[in-house]
């Protein structure tokens, strides 16, 4: 697609989740910018007036109620959490007045890891979200900083929360609800070929086709400049793409940033869809916790990206963490490179006992068999 076409796409989606970043919602004296958001308030009732469907994920909290009782939200996270709770209700109290004024209706809901993880409550979550958009409400989504348990660094490498920051929260609510568009503004103008701090003529990268490792490495790049949101944002992006939807990057401190975007104005970053993964391996693949890792070998790995096959106890060759029946674990190559997550058959303990093992002899070993497969086809997400 060239520019003009991608831009027609952009205008013509109709649901679209809006992220905004802290950055974005406050003043160069780190107080709420209650202009902007006001802003930002008045352009989405136009846009929601038009027939889109709109839903918001709104950093913050934290920032708001640091400010508010005069403290260092960096000094604990039992701090952190205690600014959320204070924070949320002036922030949300903003967006209730604001949106009121034009009569749309907001419903405030805040999310941990586990309505992610837990398969029931990810599918009530949708249902919860659909709802909402039917009878015309718009979502007002933020992690819940107050109770979360993203910082669980204590489990070890083999475990990975399914988010712990607002990009990937959106980028996980845009592909549960299979948004068409996720519009990600923040300090920044897009994603830049190199970091355009310390290089004048660094350019913008206008259209991604693809998040590729080239891709990434300039997020890396510019993190060492101070850019580090950038490694999250590209994250988000590949979930979204991948779940068959568009999503951009763009300035939300440019005056009147979403009335130019859907004027079609050639601003931020945007990254093409490439995939439509089905609602259950979108699930496994971006949406859970990840509780262990399985090391396959090559010919295992073969047989998964090219022949879309189960994992065999023969393929495993290690196994690390500590993982029950129906959870959800990493598959890395030889190199140690994740290349899919798969819903697991059997228990860590078991798993040990016949990796490396033919199908056959499950059975013996254990004294009991579930499944040939220590991960069937059906429950494994290439990456």
């Amino acid at each position: 697609m060239n520019q003009q076409e991608i831009r027609d796409k952009l205008v013509n989606a109709k649901r679209i989740v809006f992220k905004f970043g802290t950055n974005v919602l406050r003043n160069e004296q780190r107080e709420i910018s209650l202009s902007r958001i006001y802003s930002f308030i008045e352009e989405l009732a136009l846009l929601k007036r038009t027939g889109k469907e709109i839903i918001i994920v709104t950093s913050g909290a934290v920032g708001l109620g640091a400010k508010k009782l005069n403290v260092d939200s960096n000094e604990s996270v039992a701090l952190k959490q205690a600014c959320a709770a204070v924070g949320q209700c002036g922030l949300m109290s903003i967006y209730e007045d604001g949106f009121g004024k034009y009569g749309i209706i907001t419903a405030q809901i805040l999310l941990t890891e586990e309505d992610f993880t837990q398969r029931k409550k990810y599918l009530s979550l949708s249902e919860t979200l659909n709802t909402l958009l039917s009878i015309g409400a718009l979502p007002v989504i933020n992690q819940n900083d107050t109770v979360s348990t993203a910082e669980l660094d204590f489990y070890g490498d083999a475990f990975h929360t399914s988010f712990s920051d607002n990009d990937k929260l959106s980028a996980l609510v845009a592909s549960e609800l299979e948004a068409d568009l996720l519009v990600v503004l923040s300090d920044i103008d897009g994603l830049f070929d190199d970091n355009p701090k310390e290089n004048p003529n660094a350019k913008i990268i206008k259209i991604v086709d693809d998040v590729t490792e080239d891709i990434e490495k300039f997020a890396r790049n510019a993190s060492k400049g101070g850019r580090g949101g950038m490694k999250t944002k590209l994250e988000a992006m590949k979930v979204v793409t991948r779940s068959g939807g568009m999503a951009i990057i763009a300035n939300g401190k440019e005056p009147h940033i979403i009335k130019r975007l859907f004027a079609k104005e050639e601003l931020g970053t945007v990254f093409l869809p490439i995939e439509n993964l089905p609602n259950k391996k979108r699930w496994i693949a971006y949406a859970t916790n990840i509780n262990g890792q399985l090391i396959v070998n090559d010919g295992a790995k073969k047989a998964i990206t090219e022949k879309d096959s189960s994992l065999l106890p023969i393929g495993v060759t290690e196994i690390r963490g500590d993982f029950q029946k129906g959870e959800i674990v990493s598959i890395l190559d030889t190199n140690n490179v994740e290349f899919a997550r798969g819903m697991i058959n059997y228990n860590c303990s078991d798993c040990r006992k016949i990796m490396g093992e033919h199908s056959d002899n499950i059975l013996k070993i254990l004294g009991y068999k579930n499944y040939d497969a220590i991960i069937t086809r059906d429950n494994i997400a290439r990456l």
